[in-house]
């Protein structure tokens, strides 16, 4: 067993950020668990063709950390994950990583928390899976773990897991008969040659914008299945020239930068969460890129949502619709729903061949699959405590699992800027409560009064009322439960009045009348 103040589960731009900040706070008694050989989360595991982030790079990066030295405007995604690990090499990190060490699952035992560890084999992500029930592995990153390894006894718990960690493998009749390979896009199998392959790629999410132009380019014939197309809008993305560069490796420089570009996106707010006339102007846009970027008018209709502006997240892309209407790439404007002899069956009827398929269908975002791992002081599981949806305080404390943090999770993802703002948000909230020892907990009122104020400001928004199915619902509920309904300014603001709630209550003592937060001394 082995004792520390502090666990921090994920080495993604989420567990970076929480180390930095207990580090700003003067705490460095902590432990980073992560499952996987490597840090770098998400942009570690993705590594598929044309993987590239759609936010502006100077803006996607840690704030005590800026890079001059981006080779584009928007980042490709292996210099993401480099940016990464030089973070955790300069701020020497190392020591309190334990890499390939999944949690197995974490407790609250009424004074701390225990967690118990792996040792996971074959610790990266595997490249060829096929059939699909290998997509996964038998454990939630296809990284088979022994048993328990080691417990350790922590005061706080700090979930920065990610919320686009496990495939969402669709149930499809006879898609393990498939002859060829089968992987998900966030599992990308390097063994397989792209040149002159037919390639089915299902789904018209956010990475199959960037793969179908990577392999169209590449030489593939791609047959791309779209059970409902996307708002898309022009990334313009382009190389930094060395000036830029140059430019940019003056601290005021880049700072500068970096707030227009959190400027412009919290602008984009508005055009996202339904206001008229922003949104009408965004669609606009969005309709006039269509047009000038695909001549045929029946693939032009094809390629048009039928929803309002927003529902669904905005795609960037300058190359997607020039892939679709050069001729390499068949798409067909329905879902897949079976594969019957070795072909695969689209919802309409047609049939189509295919030498391999891509599976771009997305993350079980609404249940995450470290929920069940986690117990709290009244025995339930966060799977049980969200039996009907995602629930918090701040978007970050839980009711029922003391001095537990959750970056990155409900209520936390953005749509129109930097989900990285969120999390250092989050990151310096809890940074600062573990500094000070607290025993923190949310009472069932303060969770279910936040519950409340997140229906009550995304009832009228396209998330919630435009029409679409998305990845920030949860269907059991129809809650908005991954998206935070306002600007990054509002969420810190927000944070800020439950910090000053937990003050309150600390210089207080404990008060039993106060509705909302309990903080109290050291844990009993």
């Amino acid at each position: 067993m082995t004792a520390t103040g502090t666990v921090i589960v994920g080495a993604g731009f989420a567990g970076i950020a929480a180390a930095l900040a207990l580090r700003a706070q003067g705490v460095d008694d902590f432990v980073i668990l992560e499952r996987a050989s490597a840090v770098g989360g998400t942009w570690r595991d993705n590594t598929y063709p044309g993987v590239a982030c759609d936010v502006p790079s100077h803006l996607y990066g840690l704030s005590a950390h800026p890079w001059p030295e981006w080779s584009h405007v928007f980042a490709p995604g292996a210099e993401i994950r480099a940016y990464l690990e030089r973070i955790v090499r300069r701020e020497g990190l190392e020591r309190h990583l334990r890499l390939a060490t999944p949690m197995l699952d974490a407790r609250w035992d009424g004074e701390e928390w225990a967690i118990r560890t792996g040792r996971a084999h074959n610790a990266g992500i595997p490249e060829r899976v096929a059939p699909v029930k290998r997509v996964l592995g038998p454990s939630a990153d296809g990284i088979p773990a022994s048993c328990a390894d080691d417990e350790l006894r922590a005061s706080h718990l700090v979930l920065a897991c990610g919320r686009l960690t496990e495939p969402r493998i669709p149930d499809l009749p006879g898609l393990e008969s498939f002859g060829g390979p089968i992987f998900h896009s966030s599992r990308w199998d390097h063994t397989v040659d792209v040149p002159g392959r037919r390639i089915a790629v299902v789904g018209t999410g956010a990475s199959a914008v960037q793969l179908v132009p990577a392999l169209a380019a590449a030489g593939a014939d791609v047959v791309l299945f779209q059970r409902t197309p996307a708002w898309i809008v022009p990334k313009r993305d382009r190389v930094y020239s060395e000036a830029e560069r140059d430019a940019l490796r003056d601290p005021d420089e880049a700072a500068r930068l970096r707030e227009r570009l959190y400027d412009d996106g919290e602008a984009r707010f508005a055009s996202r969460s339904g206001d008229a006339v922003a949104a009408a102007e965004a669609e606009t846009a969005a309709r006039a890129h269509l047009a000038a970027q695909v001549g045929d008018p029946a693939l032009r209709d094809a390629l048009t949502p039928s929803y309002a502006f927003g529902c669904k997240r905005v795609l960037l892309s300058d190359d997607f619709y020039p892939a679709v209407a050069s001729g390499s790439v068949d798409l067909v404007p329905s879902a897949l729903s079976s594969v019957s002899d070795g072909a695969l069956v689209a919802a309409d009827g047609s049939r189509h061949d295919a030498d391999v398929v891509v599976l771009a269908t997305g993350f079980a975002s609404t249940r995450q699959p470290w929920a069940p791992l986690v117990a709290g002081a009244h025995g339930l599981t966060l799977e049980e405590h969200w039996a009907d949806g995602m629930t918090s305080v701040g978007s970050t404390l839980v009711h029922g699992f003391p001095n537990l943090f959750v970056l990155g999770g409900p209520n936390a993802a953005l749509g129109h800027n930097s989900a990285v703002l969120i999390v250092e948000e989050q990151a310096a909230f809890a940074a600062a409560l573990i500094r000070d020892g607290a025993f923190v907990h949310a009472t069932s009122e303060a969770e279910a009064a936040y519950t409340r104020e997140i229906v009550e400001r995304s009832a009228a928004t396209p998330w919630v009322a435009g029409g679409c199915d998305n990845w920030y619902v949860d269907e059991r509920s129809g809650r908005l439960t991954l998206l935070w309904p306002g600007t990054v300014a509002a969420f810190r603001e927000r944070l800020a009045r439950v910090r000053n709630e937990l003050t309150d209550l600390h210089a207080a003592g404990t008060n039993p009348a106060a509705p909302a937060l309990s903080h109290e001394g050291a844990a009993p």
